[in-house]
């Protein structure tokens, strides 16, 4: 995938509708709040096989066990070079630890834009996360 020449500004305009969007896996959740970022940065949807297909976390790990993948973190690996924590760029995706799992978050420069469990997006310092992956 490629950056589109108007990435930024399309990733912007993602990240602020995004604010007021609540929780729910299969529509809004932090794998596809990261793939709607990759789509917005390149106009590709990564997770469109998944969109609306399952109801609960657990649902949409299965789905991607179906697939292959060991979960949404490998599903990205499986898309992405993964580069040191320390290089992740503007908009490259993030891994980060969330409760007893890991969550896809998107980076903006020291912190990652990340959606909560608990519900809402917020941001987390990049030194948090676990991985990174470039976009």
């Amino acid at each position: 995938m490629k950056r589109l020449p108007d990435w930024r500004s399309r990733l912007a305009a993602y990240i602020a509708v995004s604010f007021d969007r609540p929780l729910r896996p299969g529509r809004f959740d932090c794998a596809l709040f990261a793939a709607g970022a990759i789509e917005a940065m390149t106009g590709e949807d990564p997770a469109a096989d998944w969109r609306g297909s399952y109801s609960t976390i657990e649902g949409g790990i299965s789905a991607l066990r179906a697939a292959g993948h060991a979960d949404h973190v490998s599903f990205a690996a499986a898309l992405f070079d993964e580069v040191p924590v320390a290089h992740a760029r503007l908009g490259d995706l993030a891994v980060v630890p969330e409760g007893d799992r890991a969550g896809l978050g998107i980076v903006q420069g020291a912190r990652v834009y990340v959606l909560h469990i608990s519900g809402g997006l917020g941001t987390v310092p990049l030194i948090a996360a676990e991985r990174a992956f470039r976009v």
